[in-house]
């Protein structure tokens, strides 16, 4: 087995004269340096898989969400959040959030979502 070449001493040379409280917020400051770019990709960012679950958890079946998260892939709304696309349904339309999954799987409304969004082709 190799031995290995204890560095500790080289590498802590900056923190050493640290107080507990200096070393807590150096910490802090590189554990939020560490995240940011993970918590921009997750406001910017989302998945087929991720939009699932989040159906799921509003009590849609599985077979319902595939069909609402595939047609809202196809026509560029995954990004507004399927959730999110139910919601503006159901708070525009005056309908249920149930009816709201319905009309996105069967493909209705989905213009007005794009106009709601502003997403044009």
């Amino acid at each position: 087995m190799k031995e290995r070449i204890d560095n500790f001493e080289t590498r802590r040379t900056h923190l050493k004269n640290m107080s507990d409280k200096e070393l807590r917020n150096y910490f802090l400051k590189l554990s939020e340096d560490m995240m940011e770019p993970l918590l921009e990709m997750a406001y910017t960012h989302t998945s087929k898989s991720i939009e699932r679950s989040v159906l799921l958890r509003m009590g849609f079946s599985s077979i319902d969400t595939k069909a609402i998260v595939d047609i809202l892939n196809e026509n560029d709304l995954l990004k507004k959040g399927a959730g999110n696309c139910i919601y503006a349904l159901f708070k525009n339309k005056d309908i249920s959030i149930e009816k709201a999954g319905e009309l996105i799987r069967n493909g209705d409304e989905i213009n007005y979502l794009l106009e709601y969004f502003k997403i044009y082709e």
